[in-house]
């Protein structure tokens, strides 16, 4: 039934959402699902170096999943598969360009690129790609997908205000008091069924600056590697509206902890890495000493000093 009058909701946003021409969904892990039956998927290659979240899909359409490696400069190490066969290419941080997604994809044409750490790479034409929002803006769900498949399902619209607490206690409190509410929301898209974008994520996205978002990560970004590439193990491209700084060291594990202790929170962003792959897998060692170090738009250069003066105090 419409309603008119009464109290005031939240503000509507007269903005424009970046890639507004895609689809909108609800999170990663069902736009990887709207593409297991779009392109009915029966074979899957994934990276070693990845997490649970990506595999979930594929594990919950009976997709047959294989892994391949990847080196140093994060591209696959993989002769060409079977036709039929499908490969997920994720773009860690930002650094595989869209040349080299094109030449990838020319050796493998059944390709899925997966941007959720590219959120300002547009995507090449006519490659399906993966978009999360809330790895880079203060939502609680979001995923944009590219793609020229289609299903003729009619998906349910999701709803996120009750997915939202952590992110507005967190706006006026602390992260630590709002860390378990955090991790559950990660937990709760396992058993999400795939669902448009929310109302709600839509308006907050369309409210977005996006243009000093993407100043604010890249200018960051560009200070941390000029300070630290001399002792990163990474030779590193400077990408448009990066995600994080993945600094690779040796002794990253006890560096992660001294930061932690100070409150500058370093996460292991694969830790599912260690349940699939040997011990003397390089994917072990990335996942255990690179730290993705912040440069979001919540921080300015004089966070970035403060960041590098702690790496270096704890080298």
């Amino acid at each position: 039934m419409r309603e008119i009058g009464g109290y005031i909701e939240y503000e509507y946003s007269r903005g424009k959402m970046l890639h507004d021409d895609a689809v909108f969904l609800n999170c990663g892990r069902r736009a990887l699902s709207y593409l297991i039956k779009s392109r009915d998927i029966k074979k899957i290659w994934i990276p070693k170096f990845t997490c649970g979240s990506v595999i979930e899909p594929f594990e919950k359409e009976s997709v047959d999943v294989r892994f391949y490696s990847i080196g140093t400069g994060f591209r696959p190490e993989i002769d060409n598969i079977p036709g039929g066969e499908w490969l997920v290419l994720i773009n860690y941080y930002g650094q595989i360009s869209n040349e080299q997604i094109i030449e990838i994809r020319n050796q493998h044409p059944k390709l899925i690129v997966d941007n959720t750490q590219a959120y300002y790479q547009m995507p090449v034409p006519d490659v399906d790609t993966v978009y999360t929002c809330r790895k880079f803006f203060g939502v609680a769900d979001g995923a944009v997908l590219y793609t020229n498949s289609t299903l003729k399902e009619e998906f349910k619209k999701d709803e996120s205000f009750k997915r939202m607490t952590y992110i507005m206690g967190r706006f006026e409190r602390t992260a630590s008091e709002f860390y378990e509410m955090y991790d559950r929301n990660n937990s709760l898209f396992d058993h999400e069924p795939i669902k448009q974008m929310s109302k709600l994520t839509h308006n907050i996205l369309c409210g977005i600056d996006f243009d000093f978002v993407c100043k604010t990560r890249t200018v960051n970004f560009r200070y941390l590697d000029e300070k630290l590439r001399d002792i990163n193990r990474l030779k590193l491209s400077v990408p448009d509206g990066a995600f994080m700084y993945p600094l690779y060291i040796d002794n990253g594990t006890n560096i992660r902890k001294q930061l932690i202790a100070k409150h500058i929170y370093i996460p292991t962003l694969w830790p599912d890495v260690f349940t699939f792959c040997d011990e003397k897998d390089l994917e072990c060692d990335m996942a255990r000493n690179i730290l993705p170090l912040p440069v979001d738009q919540r921080y300015g250069i004089e966070d970035m000093e403060y960041i590098v003066s702690n790496v270096m105090e704890g080298i």
